[in-house]
């Protein structure tokens, strides 16, 4: 198989780096991050084309996210009800387990008593105590067939065999973004070790992101784009900007749809449709982004698995980005023959590895295959 080829093209993009104090911001040296870039080692990969093994009685919906547990057992949420009509009494539980060799291991999932199940799945994390976060991100108005009019405006927390543990906020009971008792259509979690803090990328109906204490569910702060306090704006409408004039960018953020917590405490928000991931402090002071309008950039987030965690994934339309986590800029990009594009939400494994679930396209994993050698 054809093996990535680590491309310094994506660097001739407008990129954006703006610190907490600047006003304005500064347009990037591309040329200085191009060399830089072709001096260093970057990650390769390969299409796996035999992950997964979905068992033969049993139909998978759009995957929405990927999840990895500390055995590396890869974790699937899917959307059954997205199944067409033909097919859909072979729909598979909505959580499905995989190894990294793609067997299959166990799936559960969907409607049950003392929770409510999201209508819409949308995003899967695995805890460092193996709790399973489950949340969706349905809108009463979005006239999508065999949905209830219902807002997902609650996040689940699971044992890894399905049985219910706890659950924050309930279904259509947002309140907007100053509610401290629900989410609002909420994309993505990451839980902070440290501090045992569930981060939550609240961003489909609110735009937030919202911090819970990951035992108890206890509300602990949220913030918006640039630390702002989040203004309420709740629509159905993905709205994508027509232009994007120089400078910061928009005060509010336009669907927070991905959120990562580095070792080192670092909070990393996709701010898709702005084109942005912003960059914060646990306690939501803004440091600075990184912004790439040219393409659909920030898409999704993953993190590259070793010690210091150099890179940040980032998804880009049909490639993935790899930013330099250290520099804070992108260094090269993921871009190989057969691949499903950047997907909806993206996750790796401790090898390395890289799962996209992609909406509508379907799932796939990109094999590690070790650092390119310094061109």
């Amino acid at each position: 198989m054809k093996r990535t080829e680590v491309s310094l093209a994506v660097l001739a993009a407008v990129i954006v780096i703006v610190g907490a104090d600047a006003k304005w911001g500064s347009r990037a040296v591309l040329a200085a991050q191009a060399a830089k870039a072709n001096a260093r080692s970057l990650p390769t990969f390969e299409v796996d084309r035999a992950w997964p093994k979905v068992p033969a009685k049993w139909k998978t919906g759009d995957p929405s996210s990927f999840a990895v547990d500390a055995q590396d057992n890869v974790w699937l949420l899917h959307r059954p009800r997205t199944l067409k009509p033909d097919v859909a009494a072979m729909a598979a539980p909505p959580v499905m387990v995989f190894d990294t060799a793609g067997n299959f291991i166990k799936a559960w999932g969907g409607a049950g008593n003392g929770y409510e199940w999201p209508e819409r799945e949308h995003g899967i994390h695995i805890d460092s105590k193996g709790s399973v976060w489950i949340s969706g991100n349905n809108c009463p108005t979005n006239g999508l067939p065999g949905l209830k009019p219902v807002a997902d405006d609650q996040v689940l927390k699971f044992t890894q065999d399905g049985k219910f543990v706890t659950q924050i906020g309930h279904s259509n009971q947002s309140k907007g973004n100053a509610d401290t008792q629900n989410v609002h259509r909420a994309a993505d979690m990451s839980v902070y070790q440290k501090t045992n803090e569930m981060f939550v990328a609240d961003g489909y109906g609110n735009d937030r992101v919202a911090v819970f204490d990951a035992d108890t569910g206890k509300f602990k702060r949220m913030w918006g784009a640039f630390g702002n306090k989040p203004v309420d704006d709740d629509s159905c409408a993905v709205v994508t900007p027509k232009t994007f004039p120089a400078g910061p960018g928009p005060q509010s953020f336009n669907i927070v749809h991905a959120i990562r917590v580095a070792n080192d405490g670092m909070v990393y928000v996709a701010d898709r449709e702005n084109r942005r991931v912003q960059l914060f402090t646990t306690d939501g002071k803004f440091v600075k982004q990184l912004v790439k309008t040219d393409t659909p950039f920030a898409r999704n987030l993953a993190l590259s698995p070793d010690p210091a965690q150099q890179f940040l994934y980032v998804g880009n339309g049909q490639d993935i980005v790899v930013v330099d986590r250290k520099a804070f800029e992108i260094a090269g990009s993921i871009k190989l023959e057969g691949m499903i594009g950047s997907g909806h939400l993206i996750a790796t494994d401790s090898k390395g590895n890289i799962y996209i679930a992609g909406t509508g396209a379907g799932m796939q994993k990109l094999a590690f295959k070790g650092m390119s050698p310094p061109r």
